[in-house]
């Protein structure tokens, strides 16, 4: 009996969620006049860059201007992808929201066009609206008249020449406040209604034309039908009105969903697979046809989403290219793109420009900077991400792994986080000390100090080829 309690507290833990580098963002941390909080929903400082991320906002959720492209340039660990990540929780579901990194497109099967036109379509969301006419009441009673056949009724009677033997049949007793009907029900409903399971008492809701049954749940006034009653069980009110109604449902999928499903037999497991291929224009032009129809008749409306593309600085001129003319197009999503780089080459060319992009694509762009974060700034961050981590530190241990953050960087001090933790679990400690810090400050080394150690032991290394000290250094900058 123990190994089986044990067995069922096992079945019983909760599911654990990873913790990734901007699982704490929950949003841009903005009021109801779009002014930036200094601290909310896990952003803290940027406050210029959250005001400008909240116009782009409105502008994604008004949905009326297509093709509109932003740039959040700034240092590294200034907060740009997190900020692209609290424009998408601030969007909510129904906002498709596509990332990729620029490097991606390299590295993929498919043309480096392809992949973006991919990209684009996932960014692109059609609300199809559909009207079903739907049955919905409470279930009264249910009775299946099964036929007996010829070998249960003893042989004695036979079936007239010609006649085939009758299925299965019954009768259905709908009920809502106002009216109760009787159905006839066929051999496919009967299985249909079997394989939900219901039962007298029941709330469901029948789709005439697909003949789907769907059990919404359990009604009220048959709640003390049963002394106990599983977690699931759902009660729910008697439906009012009429039995017959007609709904709108509303399906929300992607242009690319749509591409992937049409462009081969059986495309709906590509989606699932990943595998999709090449898709030929001619296909691509049909599903916009029909879209553009669905949209003239008002059974559909185009969703514009946001495309985010991190390290833009990777994509070579070709892209850039395409890109210019694909934000031209009235399918267009917003583009989002991040850099952290100044002026460097543009990728396939021999040229420098700022950000490694293009003058005339960057004449497109509204540029978002993002500045270093303040001493305050990075302590406020630490706080949260102890919360996110669930590591209790010290105030003493804390305010050194701040000071670590300003000298050396915010990514290398939350990294320390973790790791001072575990010294303390080590140590059968329960909160973290300043001499955790220390500890895994020394085991761990920042790149400036591992850059110095490079520096004082270059001639034992392989392939060496900084000749000196002012060499290394300009090789650092560089």
């Amino acid at each position: 009996m123990a190994e089986l309690k044990r067995l069922s507290e096992s079945r019983d833990l909760t599911r654990i969620e990873r913790i990734g580098a901007h699982s704490h963002i929950r949003g841009l941390g903005l009021d109801s006049s779009m002014e930036a909080r200094d601290a909310s929903e896990g952003m803290v400082g940027q406050l210029p860059a959250r005001r400008a991320a909240g116009l782009i906002l409105q502008l994604i959720r008004q949905g009326k201007i297509a093709g509109r492209a932003v740039l959040i340039a700034g240092q590294p660990g200034t907060g740009k992808t997190a900020l692209a990540m609290g424009i998408a929780k601030s969007l909510g579901a129904e906002t498709p929201f596509a990332s990729v990194a620029a490097s991606e497109l390299f590295s993929l099967d498919l043309s480096k066009t392809e992949a973006l036109t991919q990209a684009f379509r996932r960014a692109i969301g059609v609300r199809i609206k559909e009207e079903a006419e739907i049955i919905e009441g409470e279930v009264v009673e249910i009775s299946i008249d099964r036929p007996l056949s010829a070998s249960s009724a003893g042989g004695s009677s036979a079936a007239p020449s010609g006649a085939t033997a009758p299925g299965k049949s019954g009768r259905l007793t709908l009920k809502t406040t106002d009216m109760e009907t009787v159905y006839e029900l066929g051999g496919k409903m009967i299985e249909a209604l079997g394989k939900e399971k219901v039962q007298s008492g029941d709330v469901i809701a029948l789709d005439k034309a697909s003949g789907k049954v769907t059990k919404l749940g359990r009604s009220i006034g048959r709640s003390r039908d049963y002394d106990a009653v599983g977690p699931h069980t759902k009660f729910v009110k008697c439906p009012d009105g009429e039995l017959q109604k007609r709904k709108e449902v509303v399906h929300c999928v992607t242009l690319h969903e749509i591409d992937v499903i049409n462009s081969r037999t059986q495309g709906f497991l590509a989606l699932f697979t990943g595998d999709t291929g090449e898709i030929r224009a001619e296909v691509r032009e049909q599903i916009d046809t029909k879209v553009a129809e669905w949209r003239e008749e008002g059974k559909a409306e185009i969703v514009p989403g946001v495309l985010f593309i991190d390290e833009v600085h990777m994509l070579d001129i070709e892209c850039f290219s395409f890109l210019n003319r694909a934000l031209e197009n009235d399918m267009a999503p917003i583009l989002v793109i991040a850099t952290n780089r100044g002026i460097t080459s543009i990728r396939g060319t021999n040229y420098r420009s700022p950000h490694g992009i293009p003058p005339d694509f960057l004449d497109r762009l509204l540029i978002i900077t993002t500045q270093p974060y303040t001493e305050d700034d990075i302590r406020k961050i630490l706080d949260i991400r102890c919360d996110e981590e669930d590591v209790e530190m010290s105030a003493d241990a804390k305010v050194l792994l701040t000071k670590i953050g300003v000298e050396t960087s915010l990514r290398y001090a939350i990294h320390l986080i973790n790791s001072a933790a575990l010294a303390c679990q080590k140590r059968k400690g329960k909160v973290v000390e300043m001499e955790d810090i220390s500890r895994v400050y020394q085991l761990f080394l920042d790149v400036k100090r591992s850059t110095q150690y490079l520096m004082e032991y270059q001639s034992q290394y392989m392939f060496n080829e900084v000749s000196g000290e002012a060499d290394g250094e300009d090789a650092m900058q560089s």
